[in-house]
């Protein structure tokens, strides 16, 4: 049987540890369902408190008795364990190790400093990055947005949206971390931390404190079941017309449906804030085009958030497009893990979909790690893996109908091992059928049990 696994060398090192791993696994199966002993064991949040257990280097003695899974999780951890002497910090996403990138006597002199001032303004110490963007994006998106409201020109409007679209996902799943965490930054600048998004979220396409309410108080509570709002079970997920019902559905309606959805949720205060805050972003925007111009207005937040609005549905459908007939309402089931470069190197790991859906509170750098651990319930589970493509391209490929590239691009695992190709396809295929509301009632029938017992 053919098997595809394309290590590109643009990989994050941990999604290089992780992606070899899977390959030996598939190497070593012969068609036997069989991983090597890995640990099978979800060793917590990853915070800065609960990831230091045993994450130091194994000793020759240990590595013997460990299975090559048990080393590489120790090693990973290691590597995000500011504790440990191999702790490496996260610089700058386009590279694992920056300090292996300048001279020594820049090393010393300038990016030691300033990882050491970073960290102390960071919330977690692997997280200089975050530090870095956001200077980077006060630096040169901010200014960009003043000079072309105080001097526009059409030719500094189309570099301006050039640079957001280049922002847009790291930004954006920065801030996935800033919602779920409540802040990036230290304590001691929790004003800030509060303050920026505030400046920042419009410029990126976001209404004020949307991104929050919709994601974490909202799609991670219903978890793509039928009352999330953004659920991709009543649509069948290789439909263009279903596709664009979905989409639209957002696009139009969002900010009625969800203060609504709250209200039927008897959580009339969170409502009134989602509404509240939606509404007051949109008077905004007008009174920036009133008073400031509206072509400005237009490349500085309507075109990021028309842009924005379209690129969460797009990859929310890639996300949750394969789930299980048997069991919808499994996290395994329900959502996908990606591989890739787009995806894990410049966005916050955004690919380890199902892991951040077992446990929303994981910090970014610990979804190889947890998946390492967890592999073999993965596999068990009948978990869908990609590598070499990212959720805008699984969308797209399944609108073309396109299921032989996607089966390319799966990593098997457990019993998906023995599948040819076409075997892969037909079980994407059977992944993407829509529900029927009868289904949908037979499925989820313990949820409403549980409201009404509740």
């Amino acid at each position: 049987m053919e098997k595809q696994i394309v290590l590109d060398a643009a990989l994050t090192r941990a999604d290089q540890v992780v992606l070899r791993n899977l390959a030996r696994d598939i190497e070593a199966s012969n068609g036997a369902h069989v991983t090597d002993d890995s640990t099978d064991r979800d060793s917590g949040i990853g915070s800065e408190e609960t990831s230091t257990d045993g994450d130091g280097p194994l000793d020759g003695h240990d590595a013997g008795k460990s299975s090559k899974t048990a080393q590489e999780v120790a090693r990973l951890k290691a590597l995000r364990n500011p504790g440990s002497g191999e702790f490496e910090p996260t610089v700058l996403l386009s590279v694992d190790d920056c300090s292996q990138r300048v001279s020594p006597a820049v090393n010393k002199h300038l990016l030691q400093p300033y990882v050491r001032l970073a960290q102390k303004v960071a919330r977690h110490q692997t997280d200089v990055v975050m530090i870095t963007h956001l200077i980077m994006y006060f630096s040169t998106l901010v200014p960009s947005a003043i000079l072309l409201y105080r001097r526009f020109s059409l030719i500094h409007g189309i570099l301006h949206s050039a640079m957001q679209i280049y922002y847009l996902g790291s930004y954006t799943l920065m801030m996935h971390q800033h919602i779920h965490q409540r802040g990036i930054l230290a304590k001691q600048f929790a004003a800030f931390d509060k303050l920026f998004p505030y400046i920042l979220d419009p410029l990126m396409g976001h209404t004020w404190n949307s991104y929050y309410y919709h994601h974490v108080k909202h799609h991670h509570v219903e978890n793509n079941g039928p009352d999330d709002l953004s659920s991709t079970l009543r649509f069948q997920r290789d439909s263009v017309a279903d596709f664009l019902c979905y989409v639209g559905r957002f696009f139009f309606l969002v900010w009625i449906e969800l203060p609504l959805y709250f209200l039927r949720k008897n959580r009339l205060s969170m409502a009134m804030q989602a509404a509240g805050c939606e509404s007051l972003t949109y008077v905004f925007y007008c009174a920036m085009a009133i008073l400031f111009g509206g072509k400005a207005t237009f490349f500085v937040y309507l075109f990021p958030l028309l842009l924005m609005r379209t690129g969460l549905m797009i990859g929310n459908w890639g996300q949750h497009a394969f789930v299980d007939a048997d069991e919808p309402d499994s996290d395994f089931r329900s959502s996908v893990t990606l591989i890739d470069v787009a995806s894990n190197r410049f966005c916050f790991n955004d690919g380890y979909h199902t892991s951040h859906h077992l446990n929303p509170l994981r910090h970014w750098r610990d979804h190889p790690i947890s998946f390492l651990e967890q592999k073999q319930t993965y596999a068990r589970e009948g978990a869908i893996v990609f590598h070499n493509i990212d959720f805008l391209m699984v969308s797209f490929r399944l609108l073309c109908k396109d299921y032989h590239h996607l089966a390319k691009c799966m990593v098997p695992m457990g019993s998906q091992i023995d599948l040819t190709m076409e075997g892969r396809v037909d079980l994407l295929k059977k992944l993407t059928r829509k529900f029927s509301e009868e289904e949908i009632l037979e499925k989820f029938r313990h949820r409403t049990e549980t409201k009404r017992n509740a």
